[in-house]
């Protein structure tokens, strides 16, 4: 299974986790007999992680934060314990919450999806013309040409055993930093907007909502939030006179269309890049390691047979 698809299945678990918490804290259970439940019913190892804390005497934030740094940063669990650790601390309502992450992640999830998808045929291409310089020593092998005998028997053999299996090499090397670079990375796409968005709901400050989205980051080892854009939809809602959390709502949902089309393009650029190692790497191994040999081995015997 591809980390892409790893990524998939995590962001849709964690959305389901979400989504069961959100029905619980609704039917008046406390959060963390909620978790409790959840954990018990989860398919994650992770939510099952967080539920084990929690029943140890941890804090829901606390066990959250704590399993988002051993997970990974750019994991769901990652993206929940954000939005939990925002709404406890601005008072906010929790369900809301976490139907919002739920939302995000289930988003996230779907753009992995696709983008899984996009990349499945360039990524087989890859796969598939690695193994060419292999093939052509078989078809050598089948036709009756003693290739290795050639490749290993002379100086020019020799030579072009080295120059062949150096191609193949880089052209494998090449094509998996092309398909790595095509991945999407990251975490959730809008998740800053959505915090300030939970925070401003419980009818916080515009600048304390922004410092508990950051801090929420921070501890649940997000990284550095990106300000610039959050920047740009506030002073638009000054300017305007207009709601700033709909307006950061409007930009996350913004955000999350632009990852699913970058992920689009992306896989989209690779099967044209593609091209380049097969063109100079691989196929030019293909013609070292396969065809030269089985012609050099042909003359040979032809020669021999005068």
């Amino acid at each position: 299974m591809s980390r892409l698809r790893d990524r998939e299945d995590e962001a849709d678990r964690i959305a389901s986790a979400a989504e069961g918490l959100a029905v619980l804290l609704d039917a008046g259970i406390a959060p963390s007999s909620a978790w409790r439940h959840v954990g018990r019913a989860s398919p994650h190892p992770v939510v099952r992680q967080v539920a084990a804390r929690i029943e140890g005497g941890s804090t829901v934030e606390d066990a959250l934060a704590a399993e988002a740094g051993v997970s990974g940063s750019d994991g769901g669990v990652a993206a929940l314990s954000a939005v939990w650790r925002v709404a406890v601390a601005a008072g906010s309502p929790l369900s809301p919450a976490l139907r919002g992450a739920a939302a995000a992640l289930r988003d996230r999830a779907e753009v992995a999806r696709e983008v899984e998808v996009a990349l499945s045929g360039p990524r087989s291409t890859a796969r598939l013309v690695g193994w060419l310089p292999l093939v052509g020593l078989g078809f050598s092998l089948l036709l009756g040409v003693d290739v290795l005998g050639v490749l290993t028997g002379s100086p020019v053999g020799l030579g072009l055993l080295g120059a062949g299996g150096a191609l193949g090499v880089v052209g494998r090397i090449w094509t998996a930093a092309l398909v790595r670079r095509a991945t999407p990375r990251g975490g959730v796409p809008g998740l800053e907007e959505e915090l300030i968005v939970i925070a401003l709901s419980s009818g916080l400050s515009i600048e304390r909502s922004r410092r508990l989205a950051a801090e929420a980051f921070g501890m649940a080892e997000l990284g550095t939030a990106e300000s610039s854009a959050v920047d740009g939809v506030l002073e638009l809602a000054e300017r305007a006179g207009a709601p700033a959390a709909e307006l950061l709502a409007s930009a996350a949902e913004q955000h999350r269309r632009s990852a699913r089309a970058s992920g689009r393009r992306a896989a989209a650029d690779l099967g044209v890049r593609l091209l380049l190692p097969l063109a100079l790497c691989v196929l030019p191994s293909f013609l070292l390691l396969g065809v030269a040999p089985m012609v050099l081995g042909l003359i040979s015997s032809t020669v021999e047979g005068f």
